[in-house]
């Protein structure tokens, strides 16, 4: 990867998504850092499709297309002259990321161009498992954690059940997850993984690190840069949520 494109892709996950990006300036090693932004850059791309579309078929075209993006990474061709495919083929390339877990976000994200309604909380679990948890154990395996995705899914989910109800379009969530319930269920979901946190190899904790600040959303507070440094270094330090 060129120098120019590590930078704009790093400039453009600063901005889309501050607190991974944050927690990414932890990671020591240059290469894999390059790859968990590529990650995190690919899942910026599929998150906005629903949201840049006229409408859902055409945010599902978009989706497609990224489908057919990971196609040519996994199987070897050349890959589509686009900065955050070209970066993502050479963390594939790499041989840790897993096809099983992209095509995950893909579906999750196409689904979101419906906006169908979620038909109760154990189908909300399952679209965090797929989104936030995704993101979260694709970071983990670049960074050398464990490939088993029950490692870090109740990180994911605590993470996603802090952040997600302001993301979500609204209807969609079932009447019985409250912003309270939501909140409740983000701080078990945090002190299930606690432990999961704990036992990660050291290289790999950035890749949850950021969950330290679920428990400030699920509150409903938007903390300051100045506190998200503190705790994100706070977390690095002593290796926990």
């Amino acid at each position: 990867m060129s120098l120019a494109l590590a930078l704009d892709l790093d400039q453009t996950v600063r901005q889309a998504d501050p607190d991974r990006w944050l927690a990414s300036c932890f990671i020591g090693d240059a290469a894999a850092r390059a790859d968990v932004i590529a990650l995190y850059a690919f899942d910026h791309e599929l998150a906005r499709a629903p949201h840049v579309a006229s409408d859902p078929l055409m945010a599902e075209i978009r989706l497609t297309w990224w489908s057919e993006a990971l196609d040519e990474m996994f199987g070897g061709r050349l890959v589509r002259a686009h900065p955050v495919a070209q970066a993502l083929a050479e963390a594939v390339g790499r041989g840790a990321l897993q096809r099983a877990t992209l095509d995950r976000l893909v579906r999750a994200r196409i689904e979101d161009a419906y906006k169908a309604p979620f038909a109760d909380e154990g189908a909300v679990l399952a679209y965090l498992d797929d989104t936030a948890g995704a993101v979260m154990q694709a970071a983990v395996v670049l960074l050398g954690g464990p490939a088993d995705p029950s490692s870090v899914q109740a990180i994911g989910r605590a993470w996603g059940l802090a952040t997600s109800r302001r993301l979500m379009a609204p209807g969609r969530l079932p009447l019985s997850l409250t912003a309270e319930r939501m909140r409740a269920l983000s701080v078990r979901s945090l002190a299930a993984g606690r432990e999961a946190a704990r036992s990660l190899p050291v290289a790999a904790f950035p890749a949850v690190a950021y969950a330290c600040l679920a428990p400030v959303y699920a509150a409903g507070r938007h903390p300051s840069l100045l506190e998200k440094q503190a705790r994100l270094v706070w977390a690095s330090l002593v290796g926990s949520l």
